[in-house]
């Protein structure tokens, strides 16, 4: 299955050290070797870097391992393709507008026996499954609040609903933001670790390099990382529940 990686967080951090034990699950620790992707939101704009080749070979992999972007908000895809060929195109994460912001979503999972609605605005540009539900997702979304976007508890559980049908085709975990907010849903393999003060040190499972973040933090800063397993081996990971939506909101989980 495909990798996910998220953060969220309450002021502007890079994710250089997760990172680079996560992009060894591109071809190196795990065969997840059919593209890669990142998106860093910066405001109300968004940074994206994909490539359709391992991320262990990828030179787009290696800059982002060492150069500190900072972001409130980030999600990364390791690919490992089910449906649709290996192609740029079908490289997540997919990036659309809704209601004067960009949304990025990258999902883990194969959904069967679905197809995309005709007639929607959005439609997909490849042939992933994961394209077409994210269209979905905004086409239901943009119809039920044409005036914009409703208050978070609306807008949370109208996502929640709308994950909960999707699910019923298959593995649907997936990782969701507009910059504001971070979602994260899970079906069956999804965890997330929450770094506060007191900060302490972290070890990486996919490489041998830890960091001791309270030499690189605040006393108040607030990080939260969700991946499909977890990227350290000294920290405690807290496993989402099957059919769980939880979103982050400046390095905290809300429960709405």
């Amino acid at each position: 299955m495909c990798q996910l990686m998220g953060m969220n967080c309450n002021v502007p951090t890079d994710i250089c050290f997760s990172f680079r034990g996560f992009h060894q699950r591109g071809g190196n620790t795990a065969d997840h070797a059919d593209g890669f992707g990142v998106a860093f939101f910066e405001g109300a704009g968004c940074r994206m870097f994909v490539d359709s080749r391992p991320a262990v070979d990828s030179p787009v992999a290696a800059l982002i391992a060492t150069y500190p972007i900072r972001s409130q908000n980030v999600i990364a895809h390791i690919r490992k393709a089910t449906r649709g060929e290996v192609a740029l195109v079908n490289t997540h994460p997919f990036m659309r507008e809704l209601w004067g912001r960009y949304w990025i979503f990258a999902h883990n999972g194969t959904l069967e026996n679905f197809g995309p609605q005709s007639g929607g605005q959005y439609r997909p540009v490849g042939t992933t499954d994961s394209e077409q539900a994210f269209c979905q997702l905004l086409d239901s979304l943009r119809l039920r609040y044409p005036d914009g976007q409703p208050p978070l508890t609306e807008l949370y559980g109208s996502i929640a609903a709308w994950s909960a049908k999707i699910a019923k085709h298959g593995k649907f975990n997936y990782i969701l933001s507009n910059g504001d907010y971070l979602f994260a849903y899970c079906t069956d393999n999804l965890s997330y670790v929450l770094r506060h003060a007191p900060f302490t040190t972290a070890h990486l499972k996919d490489q041998d390099i830890e960091v001791d973040f309270s030499q690189v933090t605040t006393p108040n800063d607030r990080i939260a990382i969700v991946a499909t397993e977890p990227l350290t081996d000294n920290e405690r990971w807290v496993p989402f529940s099957s059919g769980q939506l939880v979103v982050f909101q400046d390095g905290a989980p809300l429960f709405l």
